[in-house]
C-alpha cells in the first residue's frame, strides 16, 4: 500500500476531496458544523479502503527493533485513549451537549494524553527516525515523481501538524462554547468543537495505521540495526 501517488505527490484520495472542497467557498468551519456526522456520507478524511492490509508486510512482532516496538507500543496507548474520546464525544452530541463526569472524563483523559504524551511521541518520531528515512526513501525511488519529491514521511510529519491544528481547534472551541451566553450561538459551538473532535480522531487512528502497517516496516527494510540502535 502506497501512502502518495508517486506521479501527483499527493496522498491517496486528496485529490478527489481536493474536487469536493473547491465546490463549497464558505469559511472551513462552518462547513464543518453543516456535515451530519450520523451520515454514510464522503469523510473528510481518507476513504475506507484506506484501511485495506493487502498487499502491507507488517513487521512481525518478533522481528522488531525496540526503537520501532516502543513506538508502536505507544500507539496502543493512544488508540486506547481516542477510543475514550471517541466515546465522549458521541455522548456528548447525543444528549444536546450536556456536560457530566463521563464526558467531562473522556475529555480530560484525552486532552491530557494529546498534550503531555502523544506531541512528545511525535516529536521524538521526527528527531530519531524521520530524518533518516525521508532520506533512504528518496535514495531508494520510494517517493513522487513531482520536481520537489514528497514521501510517505512529509505525509506522516503533515499529519502531525493537522494534530496540533485539529486538537487546539476542539479544544479551544469547547472552552468557548461553555462560556457563550446565547443558546444558539452556543450550541453551534459546540457542534463546530466536535466535528473537530471527530476529524482528529480519524486522522489520528489512520494515521497510526499507516505507521505500523507501512512506515514503520519500511524503517526496518532501509535503515540498518546498528543505525536504529544509535537512534
Amino acid at each position: 500500500m502506497k501512502i502518495i501517488d508517486t506521479t501527483t505527490g499527493k496522498r491517496i484520495g486528496q485529490e478527489t476531496r481536493e474536487q469536493n472542497r473547491k465546490l463549497k467557498e464558505e469559511d472551513p468551519i462552518i462547513r464543518n458544523a453543516d456535515k451530519n456526522a450520523d451520515s454514510e456520507g464522503v469523510s473528510p478524511m481518507d476513504p475506507p479502503e484506506a484501511y485495506n492490509v493487502q498487499g502491507m508486510h507488517p513487521v512481525a512482532e518478533t522481528d522488531r527493533h525496540p526503537l520501532i516496538a516502543l513506538y508502536m507500543k505507544e500507539h496502543v496507548a493512544a488508540l486506547a485513549v481516542t477510543d475514550g474520546f471517541e466515546k465522549a464525544v458521541n455522548a456528548f452530541k447525543e444528549s444536546g451537549y450536556r456536560l457530566n463526569d463521563e464526558v467531562n472524563d473522556g475529555f480530560r483523559a484525552f486532552f491530557d494524553f494529546f498534550d503531555s504524551s502523544l506531541l512528545d511521541h511525535n516529536r521524538r518520531e521526527e528527531a530519531q527516525l524521520f530524518g533518516l528515512l525521508h532520506q533512504r526513501l528518496l535514495e531508494s525511488g520510494e517517493h513522487s515523481d513531482s520536481p520537489n519529491p514528497t514521501t510517505a514521511v512529509d505525509v506522516m510529519e503533515d499529519d502531525h501538524v493537522k494534530f496540533i491544528q485539529l486538537g487546539a481547534l476542539a479544544f479551544n472551541l469547547l472552552g468557548l462554547a461553555a462560556r457563550l451566553p446565547d443558546h444558539g450561538s452556543r450550541m453551534f459551538t459546540y457542534g463546530v468543537a466536535c466535528d473537530n473532535a471527530r476529524e482528529l480522531i480519524e486522522l489520528l487512528r489512520l494515521h497510526l495505521f499507516r505507521e505500523d502497517n507501512v512506515l514503520f516496516p519500511l524503517a526496518q527494510k532501509l535503515i540498518g540495526r546498528e543505525e536504529l540502535d544509535r537512534m
